[in-house]
């Protein structure tokens, strides 16, 4: 058995559940070694997700036979208490998430060093260890889907904030009377260009149907994907002005949009970003795709058992 040691990562979806198994050796860092993904099981609500984690965790730790596993991440599209494990409020999911224990169930079935992490944070930290944004010290991340996701790393750490939270990019108010967010607030970036305005805008069922009529030439969807992108590019342009990243990274369902919003993004930052230069700041589109959440996760679980002194990640 090889003596390096291997990191898995949970990112749990209402959908699916996604795993990666990730080690750090040698000059090269962090690779992927394996990864798949499961059903959700909420048909208990809560009760049946996080036993499901916990049995899966364990399943995989068993099944890793070229090396230890030592530590796990489990990313959560919502929000938590980092010292206990404990969600305290999740989208997507059904259930009760107000005081769910889960970082310590999983701990305690699998015995290894457990830490949560928001869903759009294990995009960035996945994306700034192995992907789009490797060779960066500083992006801000957009995770475009259902709703809008948002990550900053600075000097080549993700920002979490109190307790795990900095990053909402989605939810700065761009429109002060615009239409409501499901967070409460009015005219959040992510209340004109989540999936379901992105369908309304396109005149189409979904971003899916939108991004591949415009491409065929449907005008309607050009037009509309553009609108989004410029709503989008007065959110980020806000981000750049503020935090001077190098490099702008869209992931998460529809950002296969690519050139249809980009161009529209990079249009409204010339116009809005003028104490700094947004020419200079590269927008780019994700490299891990709907894996980066459970392999930023995975890193999360070492770095953070590795800060507590709880393991010793390789150079």
């Amino acid at each position: 058995m090889s003596s390096v040691p291997r990191y898995l990562g949970l990112d749990l979806g209402g959908t699916n559940l996604k795993w990666a198994v990730v080690e750090r050796s040698g000059p090269d860092g962090w690779h992927t070694l394996d990864r798949g993904q499961v059903p959700t099981d909420t048909s208990r609500e809560e009760a049946s997700v996080v036993e499901q984690l916990a049995a899966l965790a364990t399943e995989i730790r068993d099944g890793v036979t070229d090396g230890p596993v030592a530590t796990c991440g489990v990313a959560v599209p919502g929000l938590y208490v980092p010292e206990t494990g404990v969600v305290t409020f999740l989208t997507n999911v059904p259930g009760d998430w107000s005081a769910t224990p889960t970082g310590e169930p999983i701990a305690e079935a699998t015995g290894l060093p457990t830490a949560i992490i928001n869903d759009a944070r294990a995009f960035g930290l996945g994306e700034l260890r192995f992907g789009a944004g490797k060779d960066v010290d500083s992006f801000v991340g957009l995770t475009l889907g259902t709703g809008i996701g948002g990550v900053v790393a600075l000097d080549n750490e993700v920002l979490l904030g109190y307790n795990g939270q900095a990053g909402e990019l989605g939810h700065q108010t761009i429109e002060p009377d615009g239409p409501w967010c499901g967070c409460g607030n009015r005219g959040c970036m992510e209340s004109f260009c989540r999936a379901d305005q992105v369908a309304a805008e396109c005149g189409t069922n979904d971003p899916r149907e939108a991004i591949e009529k415009a491409r065929a030439g449907d005008q309607r969807c050009i037009d509309g994907l553009a609108r989004i992108g410029r709503y989008l590019g007065i959110g980020l342009s806000n981000a750049v002005t503020v935090l001077t990243p190098e490099r702008i990274i869209l992931g998460g369902g529809w950002s296969s949009a690519g050139d249809l919003i980009t161009g529209a993004i990079r249009t409204e930052m010339d116009k809005r970003v003028l104490i700094d230069s947004g020419d200079r700041v590269d927008i780019v589109i994700a490299d891990l795709g709907t894996w980066a959440g459970a392999i930023g996760a995975a890193v999360h679980g070492a770095e953070q058992a590795a800060r507590a002194g709880e393991i010793e990640l390789p150079a």
